[in-house]
């Protein structure tokens, strides 16, 4: 059954079309909350709350083939919000790997991603989920921009200014 017929037949009602809906995204949601939040437990209540959501609101989703853009911009919100609701929480991450295609050994790897925790780290959770959405979930900038509810010139500054933080704290410092 493809992904339309099931999404039409989720917002009928069908709780085993949305189960199978759910399953096909958990992962990927899940990987862009643990990003935007670094933290596994914050990242897990978001998905939750970001498929209850899903599951509440599917009734009004106007075209069925937008539905994986509509779930990113659910777990998006749904992991702002986690944050900011436990902003003074300490914070740990465990990233999964991106399906990138690499010859260096294991432990290159590793330091590689640390080093992308450091820095994702030191950007706020609302750039962060601007770069998770646009460069990890593959989301064009103007749909980034309205899934986070600010304007393409925003998300466009916001964007530029997360890159070039993200630059910076690569390069140790150095403009």
């Amino acid at each position: 059954m493809d992904q339309r017929t099931l999404v039409e037949r989720a917002g009928r009602g069908d709780r085993d079309a949305f189960s199978v809906l759910a399953r096909a995204a958990a992962a990927r949601l899940d990987a862009a909350a643990r990003l935007i939040l670094r933290d596994r437990e914050l990242a897990r209540d978001a998905v939750q709350e970001a498929l209850i959501r899903a599951w509440r609101d599917l009734p009004g989703l106007r075209d069925p083939e937008r539905f994986d853009a509509w779930l990113h911009r659910l777990i998006v919100n749904a992991a702002i919000d986690e944050a900011r609701r436990r902003r003074r929480r300490v914070i740990e991450v465990s990233l999964t790997p991106i399906d990138v295609q690499s010859t260096r050994d294991e432990i290159g790897l590793l330091v590689d991603r640390d080093e992308l925790d450091r820095v994702l780290g030191e950007l706020t959770p609302e750039h962060r989920a601007l770069v998770v959405l646009h460069y990890y979930l593959g989301t064009p900038l103007p749909e980034a921009a309205a899934s986070l509810g600010i304007s393409l010139g925003a998300a466009k500054s916001r964007l530029h200014r997360a890159v070039g933080s993200l630059r910076q704290s690569f390069s140790g410092g150095r403009p």
